[in-house]
């Protein structure tokens, strides 16, 4: 599946002059979908960092004051996005609290993508909050979402993080921040739910028929994504193109997942306000990289029953596509019971689809050129005896694909190694990365940053960029003091 962010490769401008190029096709839905936001002005911004490389394939400028709110660029036209959602299971009103959407920015190459200031001020969906962030958290989620796009998995991507020279006050007085944040858009699951909950189906279509024409123009072609010429790719003419969107939806979320899965990557906050109809991952908040491999892990210190634990994570992405489902029913068919049954068709596809993903996935890491019946055994064997050892999840595939010694593993090894083929190590190679953003070394930037110095950060960013080079810098981050993992928890708004 490719998606957008896959021809960034940072090497060099694709843009003769970089200059802000606003659409505002978002702007052009009914009213009830957003409020016209400025973002409120800061005191004294201080650019910490700027993503040169995202700005060269946006044709964006190092604007400061941008990125700080405290300049309107040309062409914008801020806004404030309502979405409502579940959180936990429970539905409630919510909103770009802190998050003021500047436009679409329009590439070259006529690529669409939101540029969006992060603690820019209250909205009217701040719901008591002060509309702002710390310079912590949007330097994490800078680390953190950077990683993801190295890794190769769909994401939302950060372009530029400013200080306020304001402080905010949350346990205790930090220093403020904005993050701008890129990405294929901003609609989620809970824009559907506002749509259904506080509008009607006329809202809803409106919002379908833009996300259609935004994220699935194969829809209109009457094309599946993804496919060349089959028979199977070609959608029937008869099929309601709504039906059609749930089912794109779904398959972007089958594969998302089964990416997050197989990188050990933990969200934390899988309410549906937090997954992104694009297929992006978004809102990185109390997530981590799970380290010592556990799949009840949890890192969100508000998760206390393990709702949105890493083995709970395929779970409740099916939970929130049956809530993308309700908000179409009126659109799939005019028989209630009929679209029920269309909808819960689509949803019950989610399965079988991650189900491929992951075991596709899982083969390529253990350097599996083929397939076989055995398969599936063999790697919940290889599973449950890293959990029997404590072993941490990345590092066990980095020691089978150097073919490192692993104390513990000696009758697994033999039967993966008669299992294997050739080319293995170089399949292994591009499928199991050397280098996470691992929990200590993310921390341990972040505490550098507040003492004034950005160049540790810079370095674990460059060893992040390219995770599946080995090179010896990368090493150095597979190493680290024993057990810093146990008891780690993230926060709300981290």
């Amino acid at each position: 599946m490719k998606f957008k962010w896959s021809d960034v490769d940072g090497k060099k401008s694709v843009h003769k002059e970089k200059k802000w190029n606003f659409s505002n096709t978002y702007a052009r839905l009914p009213n009830r979908f957003y409020t016209k936001q400025n973002p409120a002005p800061v005191r004294n911004p201080k650019l910490i960092i700027f993503n040169e490389s995202l700005a060269d394939y946006l044709g964006v400028p190092m604007q400061p004051e941008v990125y700080a709110g405290n300049i309107i660029p040309e062409g914008a036209e801020p806004l404030a996005q309502a979405y409502a959602g579940h959180q936990f299971g429970h539905f409630t009103m919510l909103g770009d609290g802190r998050a003021v959407l500047l436009g679409e920015q329009v590439t070259s190459s006529g690529e669409r993508f939101d540029i969006q200031l992060k603690g820019a001020g209250k909205t009217p969906y701040s719901r008591g909050g002060d509309g702002r962030a710390a310079l912590g958290p949007m330097l994490r989620e800078y680390i953190i979402s950077e990683a993801m796009y190295g890794l190769g998995i769909p994401t939302t991507r950060s372009l530029a993080v400013v200080e306020t020279g304001e402080m905010v006050r949350r346990e205790k007085k930090l220093p403020g921040a904005i993050l701008t944040r890129a990405a294929a858009s901003h609609i989620r699951v809970g824009t559907f739910e506002y749509a259904a909950r506080f509008g009607n189906t006329k809202d809803v279509c409106h919002l379908a028929d833009y996300t259609i024409a935004r994220h699935f123009p194969n829809i209109k072609l009457g094309i599946e994504a993804n496919s060349e010429t089959s028979p199977q790719s070609i959608i029937e003419s008869s099929e309601n193109k709504y039906l059609a969107l749930l089912k794109e939806v779904v398959k972007r979320q089958a594969f998302l997942i089964a990416r997050w899965q197989l990188v050990g990557f933990i969200h934390g906050v899988m309410n549906t306000d937090n997954m992104a109809i694009s297929g992006e991952t978004i809102d990185y908040g109390p997530c981590a990289f799970m380290d010592t491999y556990h799949p009840a892990t949890v890192f969100s210190s508000i998760d206390v029953h393990g709702r949105y634990s890493y083995e709970n994570q395929p779970k409740m992405a099916s939970w929130n596509l049956a809530r993308f489902a309700e908000t179409l029913l009126p659109l799939l068919h005019d028989n209630r019971s009929k679209a029920i049954q269309l909808g819960q068709e689509a949803i019950a596809s989610f399965k079988g689809l991650f189900q491929d993903h992951w075991l596709a996935g899982m083969r390529a890491k253990l350097g599996l050129c083929d397939e076989e019946a055995g398969d599936e055994l063999l790697i919940n064997d290889l599973l449950q005896l890293m959990q029997q050892l404590q072993a941490d999840y990345t590092n066990t595939f980095r020691a089978l694909t150097l073919d490192l010694a692993l104390p513990g593993f000696e009758e697994w090894r033999a039967r993966w190694q008669k299992r294997l083929g050739e080319p293995y190590m170089t399949l292994m190679k591009q499928h199991n990365p050397a280098i996470i953003p691992r929990n200590y070394f993310v921390e341990e930037a972040l505490k550098s940053v507040e003492e004034g110095d950005l160049q540790k950060m810079k370095k674990f960013l460059h060893a992040l960029a390219n995770p599946y080079d080995y090179t010896p810098e990368q090493k150095e981050y597979s190493q680290w003091p024993d057990l810093q993992s146990c008891g780690y928890k993230t926060f709300c708004g981290t």
